[in-house]
């Protein structure tokens, strides 16, 4: 199969490229800049951005396949930036599949149905929230329906892991190593949550891919993508710093002076940001919903149209977080 995998550069876009240049697909590659790894490789690499409708067709016209990784992340950001790359990048993607014919596995976010609320055991019947923190799950959702109503034009499919995470995780555990003499876990108790290791993940991107065809039960539809070993919030964080060997959190705030903080420190970064300046709070209210709120979900429909397992427990995905932390920081 030849696929194109944008964002290729990015966390889980490389594990997946790993995953199918493993097993002997050509694949294409579309990213802003070159990736040692992705050299070592071999792959075929478009370097450019996702925003530039004539290079994401080049990119795309040359494969039967995309799998569409590409995304600015982050709990804060100009909500421009988001719509550019999260919005009108994915409908480049679809533009450009439209016209070559090619299928697509879209990678989407759980937080396109968190509207601040518990998210127990839920399903994909769960509606879209009425409202959102932050630019990020607001694009997010938006692109999302881009790709779903495309179903008659394109064969796609949307899939939804939750809080990736593993070796070489750019997000959450540098974040919280850098942050580990202010963190505070919020409320009385832990909330329960699930993750997703990242090659995880990646099976599951391959998953859609290989069954994803006109006329099949997959298109249009969206698969939420965990571990399916739900714990608490604070038990995760603490996993994630003991593998790095750090000291776990145990100090406690409660929610609504956190939520409070939350809305004033973003208010204080406004003025910095009419001057064009990147600056991030330390705290911001979508962080507090994450941390504060259960979110957790039905895998049933994932097992049962994509034959999603998870192959790597958590446990086993610690130990090998452990090595690689080990490895890297001798």
């Amino acid at each position: 199969m030849k696929v194109l995998v944008t964002g290729a550069s990015g966390f889980l876009g490389l594990a997946v490229c790993r995953r199918l240049a493993a097993r002997g697909d050509t694949v294409h590659t579309l990213h802003r800049r070159s990736h040692p790894e992705l050299d070592a490789l071999g792959l075929t690499q478009h370097l450019a951005d996702i925003r530039h409708p004539a290079a994401v067709r080049a990119a795309v016209g040359a494969c039967e396949a995309v799998v569409h990784c590409a995304a600015k992340a982050g709990a804060y950001g100009p909500a421009r930036d988001y719509r550019e790359i999260n919005v009108d990048g994915t409908r480049n993607v679809l533009d450009a599949c439209a016209r070559s014919g090619a299928r697509l596995v879209h990678l989407s976010s759980p937080s396109v149905v968190h509207d601040g609320r518990d998210l127990e055991g839920v399903d994909e019947s769960v509606p879209y929230a009425r409202r959102y923190p932050a630019a990020y799950p607001r694009s997010k959702a938006l692109a999302e329906q881009l790709v779903l109503a495309a179903t008659g034009t394109v064969p796609v499919v949307a899939l939804r892991p939750h809080l990736i995470w593993g070796p070489g995780d750019p997000h959450f555990l540098p974040r919280l190593a850098a942050n580990r003499h202010r963190l505070w876990l919020l409320g009385p108790t832990d909330k329960i949550i699930d993750t997703v290791y990242v090659d995880n993940a990646a099976d599951a991107c391959l998953l859609a891919l290989d069954r994803l065809r006109p006329g099949s039960p997959l298109c249009g539809r969206t698969y939420f993508i965990a571990q399916g070993e739900p714990c608490g919030f604070g038990t995760w964080v603490n996993a994630l710093l003991g593998a790095a060997g750090l000291p776990p959190v145990r100090r406690r705030l409660p929610v609504v002076p956190a939520k409070l903080a939350a809305a004033l420190m973003e208010r204080g970064c406004g003025p910095a940001r009419a001057l064009g300046l990147r600056v991030e709070p330390p705290l911001t209210r979508f962080l507090v919903e994450q941390a504060s709120t259960a979110h957790w979900f039905d895998l049933s429909a994932a097992r049962r149209d994509l034959g999603y397992r998870p192959r790597v427990s958590m446990a086993e995905g610690l130990t090998r977080l452990t090595a690689h932390l080990t490895e890297a920081d001798p």
